[in-house]
């Protein structure tokens, strides 16, 4: 860290505004918090998180997905797949999250995000109970016979470098919030499975 960087994280206070986190939520009848979604590429991640958003929409609640290949056409756009890359695409998509929540809105997170640390920036970013990780857990072997991106099968060829799963680390949740058995269950069952989980915790 620099002196210039210390000097400037000196002078910056966080603006405390007039409309709270609690009156927004207060306002859109809900409680506000992060699912991150995590796994392997073609684990179902964004369409387990898209389909729960389509429901919670239809129950008259507000929210937000952040999707992993979406954030990379803009505020992600400048970084690659290196490892301190990786770090720092999490790093801003929790930031990112955490005003999201702080409107009052049920965030849906969708990255595969493999490592542990990172994960648990982003929970530490948040008060307690906001952030609920979402492991969808989905083999290996299932995600590369999906491969809906045909990405699985560009790594096996070496075409893609530091490819999760492959040639670069996935680490497992221990103790995640909410855990999914994609390759065993319905779409709509995973959903309801997240929906119920929402409402024991008091989010809906």
């Amino acid at each position: 860290m620099t002196v210039k960087d210390v000097v400037k994280n000196e002078n910056i206070v966080w603006h405390q505004h007039l409309v709270t986190k609690e009156t927004r939520s207060i306002l859109k009848k809900q409680k506000p918090a992060v699912l991150w979604f995590t796994g392997l590429s073609g684990a179902g991640k964004s369409t387990i998180a898209g389909a729960l958003e389509i429901k919670l929409a239809e129950l008259g609640y507000h929210t937000y997905l952040l999707d992993g290949d979406n954030v990379r056409h803009g505020l992600c756009q400048d970084l690659g797949f290196s490892d301190h890359d990786r770090q720092e695409n999490i790093r801003r998509i929790g930031e990112l999250a955490k005003l999201m929540a702080d409107a009052g809105l049920i965030v849906l997170s969708a990255f595969i995000s493999p490592h542990r640390a990172e994960r648990e920036m982003v929970r530490n970013l948040l008060p307690n109970n906001e952030f609920l990780e979402v492991f969808v857990n989905t083999s290996l072997s299932e995600c590369e016979k999906r491969d809906p991106k045909g990405l699985y099968k560009k790594a096996r060829a070496g075409e893609i470098k530091h490819f999760t799963g492959i040639d670069s680390e996935y680490q497992q949740p221990l103790n995640p919030e909410i855990a999914l058995p994609a390759g065993s269950q319905s779409i709509d069952a995973l959903v309801d499975q997240c929906l119920n989980e929402l409402r024991v915790r008091e989010i809906i």
